[in-house]
Formats: structure tokens, C-alpha cells, sequence
């Protein structure tokens, strides 16, 4: 499935090539697909082991950011993150970098694997704080590290309206697109953020949250690690049940302009996905459907 521009192929074979060129030691493991996302494409090697390979050039630079910073985020962090032990580098059948990580058992977010929704929202607020909180080890929002979810609404204003037009089009009729609109016009009317830049992980949607015994026990895919403004952050909490984005909210302590800001960034992101997926990720799409429609339903902030 090819969903960008200039997208390099990439299957069991090459994948294959690849860690028996350079890694030797695990050569005769097993290997099995283990999934795809927007960025990367990912298989499953032994038991332990998971490869990790970029879609695009520029996805590359989201992993190359991940081996520079996980190492020295992991041990200040109570939850788990991945952990990279392998760097891999470009080569005729694929030619981006690519890496090996720890495998890291647990299920995805979803109704049958977490037992306490408010409980769970409580801990990622707690996984927030904690990574908010970090010494930025000398990191500024500048290079791979400033992203545009760490930044201003205003600034994504051009795209962000093409793209809700786009949504009016396609599913206008489903969803409705003219409060979704109303509500990201309010946002950008509201006094820009205060505070300092704080370490953020850019996309903590469930696919990205993963539970053992109910709970929240690991926290996946750094590739839009940033630093920035935190508002941005929030935005993935309406892809939770109501009780898990009430628990949040109350443990993270957002105000209601943080909250506002938050919701438009999910407005933005949800809108965003529709317009660039509608063809190529059905699968993403009704992501971003659920998530516009959860900010509709939703009895919180208006």
C-alpha cells in the first residue's frame, strides 16, 4: 500500500538483505510482517526484535531523530518507550536508514484490552507530565526537532481550512463540518499559548499507547518528537471514551483555553487525515472520521 510521493518499496526479501548484511548475528531469526503506519513500514524479527523502516526519505528523518534522543529519554521516564539497539544504514535495495528495536509486548488501546478507561487516562496524563517535565538536555525547537504540532494554530490556518473544505465535500453530509470549522475559527481568536517549550511526543493516539493487564504499560513511536508548545499534545484524547478524556484532563489540570486549543488541533489533524488518505488509507480515514465525530459528541468545552 503506497501512500506518499517518492514512497521507497519495501518487503520480506529486502528486509531480509538487510539484517543479514548487517546484522549477522541475527540472521536465521524468524521474519514476519508486523504491521505499517503513515510513516513507517514494520516486521517483526524472532521473538524480541522489531525492524523499523521509513516510508519516505522524509519519514527517515523522524527515525534518525528517535536513535539520537529515546536513549536519553528512557531513563527518566516511568513508562516504557522503545528502545533502539540497532542503526541501520542505506543500501542499494533500501536506500534510507532504518533500525532495530526491542520488541515490546502489549496490546493496542481498545475497548477489550483496557479494564478502566478513567484509570488509563489518568496514566497517560501521568506519562504527559512526566515528559513535559524533562530537562531539555540542551534541545530547542529548531531542525527535525520543530514540528508543527509544537507550534502556533495560526500558522496552520492555510492548510488546515483547504483541508476541512475537503472534508465538506467527501463527508459534509455525515459530519458536521460547519461546527467542526466554527470551533477551530474560535481557537485561533484566543490568546496565543504561554509558557515554556517542553519536550513532546506529537501523536498519542491509541495505535501508539500499549496496554498489558488493562493498564497503560508503553508508549511507542517517537517520530513526531518534537519541542514545542504543549496544547497539541491533548488533541489525541478524543480518541478516547469520555471517561478516559474526563480523567485526563482533570489529572493533566488543563484550563479551558489549553482545552479549546487542544480540540482544534484535533480538528485539525482529524480534518488533515481525511483530505490526504481519502484515497489510499480507508483504515486511517475512519481514524479521522471517529475522531471528528467524538470532538462533536463530546459534552465537554465548547
Amino acid at each position: 500500500m503506497t501512500l506518499h510521493q517518492g514512497e521507497v518499496p519495501v518487503d520480506d526479501r529486502i528486509v531480509r538483505s538487510l539484517v543479514t548484511e548487517q546484522c549477522p548475528r541475527w540472521a536465521r531469526r524468524s521474519l514476519s510482517p508486523a504491521g505499517a503506519g503513515t510513516d513507517n513500514t514494520m516486521y517483526r524479527l524472532g521473538d524480541d526484535l522489531l525492524v523499523r523502516l521509513p516510508r519516505t526519505a522524509d519519514k527517515a528523518r523522524s527515525l534518525r531523530k528517535e536513535l539520537q534522543w529515546l536513549p536519553r529519554l528512557a531513563p527518566l521516564l516511568a513508562c516504557r518507550i522503545p528502545e533502539p539497539l540497532h542503526a541501520g544504514v542505506p543500501t542499494g535495495a533500501f536506500p534510507l536508514p532504518w533500525a532495530v528495536y526491542r520488541w515490546i509486548d502489549g496490546d493496542e488501546t481498545r475497548p477489550d484490552t483496557v479494564t478502566d478507561w478513567a484509570a488509563f487516562g489518568t496514566d497517560l496524563a501521568a506519562f504527559v507530565r512526566d515528559l513535559h517535565g524533562l530537562d531539555l538536555m540542551g534541545a530547542a525547537r529548531t531542525g527535525d526537532l520543530s514540528w508543527y504540532r509544537g507550534g502556533d494554530l495560526r500558522a496552520c490556518d492555510g492548510w488546515v481550512g483547504r483541508a476541512l473544505g475537503d472534508c465538506r465535500a467527501v463527508v459534509g453530509g455525515e459530519i458536521d463540518v460547519e461546527t467542526l470549522e466554527r470551533w477551530w475559527r474560535a481557537a485561533l481568536a484566543l490568546p496565543e499559548p504561554a509558557g515554556p517549550h517542553v519536550w513532546l511526543h506529537g501523536d498519542l493516539k491509541p495505535t501508539n499507547l500499549l496496554v498489558r493487564h488493562g493498564r497503560l504499560h508503553a508508549v511507542i513511536d517517537f517520530g513526531g518528537l518534537s519541542i514545542g508548545l504543549p496544547d497539541a499534545e491533548h488533541a489525541t484524547v478524543w480518541d478516547l471514551p469520555p471517561e478516559a478524556r474526563r480523567a485526563y484532563r482533570d489529572a493533566a489540570g488543563v484550563d479551558d483555553a489549553t482545552w479549546r486549543r487542544a480540540r482544534a488541533w484535533a480538528i485539525a489533524v482529524g480534518a488533515t487525515g481525511i483530505s490526504y488518505y481519502w484515497h489510499t488509507f480507508p483504515a486511517f480515514v475512519a481514524e479521522c472520521r471517529s475522531r471528528l465525530e467524538a470532538i462533536l459528541a463530546d459534552d465537554g468545552t465548547r
